[in-house]
C-alpha cells in the first residue's frame, strides 16, 4: 500500500482552526522544507456564515498560501466531534498512514465543545496508534510528540514559537476564509469571529506571546510531557 509520509500532521475540528491557531508555525515549517499536512474533521456546516462548499474552497486557498503538502476533510458531523469508535479508528489510520514525527491537536479545554472533543480524540489516537494489537491495514506507529495549540481559552504554554517572519503569511491564510471574518459587504449575521476586532485580537495575542520570548510575534503550545532543552544550542 503506497503511503505519503509527513513530518507534521495537524488535526483540526473545523477549516480555519489550524490557520488561526498556528498558521505562522505552519508557514515556518513549510518554509524550511518540512512536509506538513492538515486533517480537518468536519466541514464546519453548523457555522452561521458561509457554506460547507465555500469553506472547502477557502481551505484550499489557505493551503496554497501555507504551502501544505496535504490537506483533507474527514466529513465528520460538525457539533458532534467527540469520542466514537469509528472516529477514533479513523484517526488511528491517518496517523499510521502518514507517519508524522509530530502531531498537533486543539488544547483540551476551550470555548467550543468540538475543540475539546477533537483534542481528546487525538490524544487517544496518538497512544493507540502505537499498539500492534489494534488492527488496521497499516502497521502500528506512534509519533514522537503530541503538542496542543491554543484557540480561545488560554493556557500556560510549554513553549512559544517565534513567527515574526511568517506572521503576515499566517494572516493571509486566515483572510482566505472571507466568509468567516469581518466583511463590511456581508449581510450574514455577525458571529464571535466576524467582529471587526477579532483579527486585531489574533494579532495582539501573537504580539503578547512574541514579547514574552523577546520577538515580534509568537504562537504558544502545550505539551503534557517534559521537553528537552538543548542548552548548548541555546548558548550558540
Amino acid at each position: 500500500m503506497d503511503t505519503m509520509e509527513l513530518d507534521i500532521l495537524i488535526f483540526a475540528a473545523h477549516p480555519d482552526d489550524a490557520e488561526l491557531s498556528m498558521g505562522g508555525t505552519i508557514a515556518k515549517l513549510t518554509g524550511e522544507g518540512y512536509k506538513v499536512g492538515i486533517v480537518d474533521l468536519s466541514q464546519g456546516e453548523l457555522g452561521t456564515r458561509g457554506t460547507p462548499e465555500l469553506r472547502l474552497k477557502e481551505a484550499e486557498e489557505a493551503s496554497q498560501i501555507l504551502k501544505l503538502t496535504h490537506r483533507e476533510n474527514l466529513g465528520f458531523k460538525d457539533g458532534n466531534l467527540k469520542h466514537s469508535e469509528d472516529y477514533l479508528r479513523t484517526l488511528i489510520r491517518k496517523i499510521r498512514e502518514y507517519k508524522p514525527k509530530i502531531i498537533f491537536a486543539p488544547y483540551f479545554n476551550d470555548r467550543h465543545p468540538d475543540h475539546i472533543g477533537v483534542g481528546n480524540l487525538v490524544k487517544e489516537a496518538f497512544f493507540f496508534s502505537g499498539l500492534p494489537k489494534i488492527s488496521t491495514e497499516q502497521k502500528a506507529y506512534r509519533p514522537k510528540r503530541l503538542f496542543y495549540y491554543m484557540q480561545t481559552y488560554e493556557f500556560k504554554p510549554s513553549f512559544v514559537i517565534d513567527i515574526s517572519k511568517t506572521f503576515e503569511t499566517k494572516m493571509n491564510a486566515v483572510r482566505a476564509y472571507k466568509s468567516q471574518f469581518y466583511n463590511p459587504d456581508s449581510h450574514e449575521p455577525e458571529t464571535f469571529i466576524s467582529q471587526p476586532n477579532f483579527l486585531k485580537y489574533i494579532e495582539a495575542r501573537a504580539k503578547v506571546f512574541g514579547f514574552k520570548i523577546g520577538k515580534d510575534y509568537g504562537e504558544p503550545f502545550f505539551c503534557e510531557e517534559e521537553i528537552e532543552l538543548d542548552i548548548v544550542q541555546l548558548i550558540k
